[in-house]
């Protein structure tokens, strides 16, 4: 027979349009990692032969676990508590935990958002406030500290961040950033006060503008010398790259966190979606998407860095030139270059020059090498703040193009941010009625409540904790939340199960070749994928990179004990929800199984739980159904219904002491 659950949910928001939805889901997938990460793993990681290892992963792991999150939220119409409450009560923990992982990435994450409200507002004079070093008012000096690094270095350690020299010393508030992430906070509230409906009108503007800078990033840097050195860098390929095993924990970390996998978001957004969409091709196309805007980001960072890159080697080039011309040690360059105009040689002759004369030339004349420039690897913030800031100081009117980087970054910020914040507020509003009819109340609670808590990244010693929440408060947590995710579909409930109710959803029955690889590929890749992280963390132990002030350089610090009690306590905390679920649960049934008026409330319950609805009485197309095979002793739930007949569930607090009795666990 098949039963259907009586929740009721003509009242829940849905998308305007499907174009919102996808919006939504691009902006959350495409964040700040396609832009600073990606490009990164691909310098560091053989260039092209990265890119061909990342779509392998993306193919066989990141798009199945992506349609599975997809198709699960779609049926159940419910946020990640719910959608893992109704395969099993002892499995509600998997969302709670997305939900505190999620709170996390949230703390932090806007902190980013901060750092560009305050690059922003820094772009509009001229010229740049990093364009040159400060000099000393006393000493009519550069400020030291600048001289020994670059300008763009001084004023991010300096006057953005106004950094300590580890993360032992806290220092004072940082005011401009606390403001900054004031205002932050104060967007993000504006933006989701009426949920998906607010936040959907914001997705049209932050989702699409960052495609638009990138568009007009790259056409501006293909005019740039240096552009076809960085291209050409970025995709030449390094196969031999392919048997080190950290690239490849590396490039599943990445197809892993770049499509949101775990967090809840993804679950969230679709259950606003109506039942019978397309989420197959959905799931196709946000990753194709994402993967495409991953590429244009990189080839954007790949020219600026060749340029930036070439500028270098170029200086160089003059520097060593002017030493010679003033040494008057001219036999070793006569006549290759012409003395009168030293940017008339090309860094070709030098490093012709340099091969052929090095051993009879001094220790200060170097190899100016555009290759070992590019390898200087830029990482995250480093890229951000730093190289590009340092490329945009080059270009003509500098301000506009600075403006605009930022103002992408705010986006593309904002966008994830939004889909973060709805993984936690979506859950909670569906698992508890009393937060669901406070809406605005809970959304403007959860930002006050960030704000407070990330006055932690406000303190001078905040970037340190920014990097500790960033390594290890979210990817731990969420590879345990999807591997946990994958058994729940796969091994609980039964992918034969699920993905006859993805047929009945879709009208057509997505390929059997997902049924092994969530049961197997998935589960097993991410399996390793932890065990990789939690060696790698074992054997080289959490550091950080701190900025030492006196030697104006970047240093790497191992983590006080009390940094790393809290990094295990963030690890902890996230993942905790599962296994105290699961066992809470299972206290739970063994008590009520074993007292007998509870048993006999339970046997009146069958009698009485379920009254059948008549022919013309059809369950209303916003409820969730469930349905029974009849040859099954411990029916579980289904995620739609099958058949003619229908049942009308009457107590929803009946249902759910009914499913956990039934339930037979993992």
């Amino acid at each position: 027979m098949t039963l259907c659950r009586l929740t009721h949910d003509g009242d829940r928001p849905a998308w305007d349009s499907k174009i919102q939805y996808v919006l939504a889901q691009v902006g959350f997938s495409v964040g700040l990692g396609n832009v600073w990460r990606f490009p990164y793993l691909c310098h560091q990681n053989g260039g092209g032969a990265f890119m061909l290892l990342y779509v392998f992963l993306l193919v066989v792991v990141g798009v199945p676990l992506f349609f599975m999150e997809l198709a699960a939220g779609q049926s159940i119409r419910q946020g990640s508590i719910g959608v893992w409450k109704h395969i099993s009560p002892k499995l509600g923990g998997i969302g709670y935990s997305s939900c505190m992982v999620c709170f996390y990435v949230a703390l932090y994450y806007n902190v980013i958002i901060a750092w560009s409200l305050f690059y922003m507002g820094n772009s509009f004079q001229y010229p740049l406030p990093w364009e040159k070093c400060p000099t000393n008012v006393t000493s009519n000096d550069t400020v030291k500290e600048c001289a020994g690094s670059s300008p763009t270095s001084y004023f991010w350690f300096r006057k953005a961040l106004n950094i300590t020299n580890s993360i032992e010393e806290s220092g004072e508030f940082n005011p401009i950033m606390t403001g900054c992430l004031l205002a932050a906070w104060a967007i993000v509230a504006l933006a989701m006060i009426k949920g998906i409906k607010s936040s959907a009108k914001v997705m049209y503007f932050s989702s699409i503008f960052p495609y638009v800078v990138l568009f007009i990033f790259l056409i501006r840097g293909l005019l740039l010398d240096g552009a076809l050195e960085g291209i050409t860098y970025m995709f030449y390929p390094k196969l031999e790259i392919w048997g080190n095993v950290q690239v490849w924990r590396q490039a599943a970390t990445q197809v892993f966190f770049a499509l949101g996998l775990g967090y809840g978001s993804v679950i969230a957004y679709s259950s606003y979606n109506p039942v019978h969409n397309n989420c197959h091709r959905d799931a196709l196309m946000v990753s194709c998407i994402n993967f495409m805007t991953s590429v244009l980001a990189s080839l954007v960072v790949f020219i600026v860095l060749g340029f930036r890159a070439k500028n270098i080697a170029l200086r160089c080039v003059a520097d060593v030139l002017n030493l010679l011309a003033s040494s008057g040690s001219n036999q070793h360059w006569w006549p290759w270059f012409n003395m009168t105009d030293v940017s008339t040689v090309t860094l070709a002759e030098y490093r012709e020059w340099y091969h052929l004369y090095s051993s009879m030339v001094g220790p200060k004349i170097t190899d100016c090498s555009l290759e070992q420039e590019m390898n200087k690897g830029v990482e995250g913030t480093g890229l951000a703040f730093i190289a590009f800031t340092e490329v945009m100081a080059f270009f003509p009117a500098s301000p506009f193009w600075s403006a605009l980087f930022f103002l992408m970054l705010l986006n593309l910020g904002l966008s994830t941010m939004f889909g973060t914040m709805q993984g936690i507020l979506t859950p909670l509003m569906d698992n508890f009625s009393l937060l669901g009819h406070h809406r605005t109340l809970l959304t403007v609670s959860s930002c006050a409540l960030g704000f407070i808590i990330g006055l932690l990244f406000t303190q001078r010693s905040g970037n340190y904790f920014v990097t500790m929440f960033d390594d290890y408060s979210a990817t731990l947590p969420l590879v345990i939340v999807v591997i946990f995710e994958t058994i729940s579909v796969a091994w609980v409930y039964g992918t034969d199960r699920f993905l006859d109710d993805i047929e009945i959803m879709l009208k057509w029955r997505p390929p059997v070749v997902y049924k092994y690889l969530w049961k197997y590929v998935c589960l097993l890749a991410m399996v390793s994928l932890l065990a990789a992280s939690l060696l790698r963390m074992v054997f080289k132990g959490p550091t950080y990179t701190a900025w030492n002030q006196s030697t104006a350089s970047e240093m790497t610090l191992e983590y006080p004990g009390w940094a790393l009690a809290m990094i295990i306590m963030l690890i902890v905390f996230a993942s905790l929800p599962v296994p105290v679920s699961y066992i809470y649960s299972l206290v739970k049934n063994r008590w009520v199984r074993s007292t007998p008026s509870q048993v006999e409330v339970g046997q009146e319950m069958r009698r009485e739980l379920y009254t059948k609805c008549s022919s013309t009485e059809q369950p209303d197309s916003h409820f969730q159904p469930v349905h029974f095979r009849e040859d099954e002793v411990h029916p579980r739930p289904a995620f739609l219904s099958v058949g003619n007949e229908h049942y009308r569930l009457l107590s929803q607090e009946e249902d759910e002491e009914e499913e956990e009795e039934q339930d037979t666990g993992v």
